[in-house]
């Protein structure tokens, strides 16, 4: 193991550590196809699957599985669909039985910190499916809340607007600004402490650099 490897699973191993603590169950990966692996282990085949917007699931492979006919999944990001077809998308997933997502960034304290511009992931990840599955590349554990929210704002945040196309300041300057416009993405704040329910929440953690 390389020393960048052995330092974020240092890094990983304490947020595991942490999260479940927290309630929450986590797992360590050493590269997306244990990732893939595990996230598929947790997702029974034929379930209703909710998805929120999440690059990582995508470079794993996780969405291309989802897609693959083996599960039912509300897809508002495969297909042709109108805006409304999208939005009825989202709430159906909102209710699935399965809901897979990734999270913005994860604290070292066990803490999940996530910033919507909609906030149907956001909605999920609280309440609703029996399940939900995070998978988080190593570039996402931070050390704190104000180092998640930084991260979100001025890391994942402006990236995510420039790939989307959206009009935003930190499209243009990468920077968080103070924002009015129509196109923001960071509308709403979820920190997610604990989790009463238990074995509902699962977070892969990925010792790769994966997502924004």
């Amino acid at each position: 193991m390389d020393e960048k490897d052995w330092y974020w699973l240092t890094r990983m191993k304490k947020a595991r550590t942490a999260l479940e603590r927290n309630g929450i169950r986590a797992y360590i990966s050493a590269n997306r196809e244990d990732a893939l692996k595990k996230a598929l282990s947790l997702i029974k085949k034929g379930s209703t699957v909710g998805l929120g917007g999440s690059r990582t699931a995508a470079e794993i492979g996780l969405l291309d599985e989802l897609r693959s006919g083996k599960y039912k999944l509300f897809d508002q990001y495969g297909g042709e669909h109108s805006k409304a077809e999208r939005l009825g998308l989202r709430k159906q997933g909102t209710h699935a039985a399965c809901f897979v997502c990734g999270s913005n960034a994860v604290t070292e304290d066990g803490k999940l910190v996530n910033i919507d511009g909609v906030g149907n992931r956001l909605a999920a990840m609280c309440y609703g499916p029996d399940r939900v599955i995070i998978v988080a590349g190593r570039n996402k554990i931070v050390s704190d809340v104000e180092a998640a929210i930084d991260r979100v704002k001025n890391v994942a945040a402006p990236m995510n607007a420039r790939r989307l196309g959206q009009d935003t300041p930190c499209a243009r300057t990468g920077k968080c600004a103070d924002c009015s416009s129509p196109d923001r993405i960071c509308s709403l704040t979820l920190i997610i402490e604990k989790q009463k329910f238990k074995n509902r929440m699962h977070v892969i953690l990925i010792n790769e650099e994966l997502g924004f």
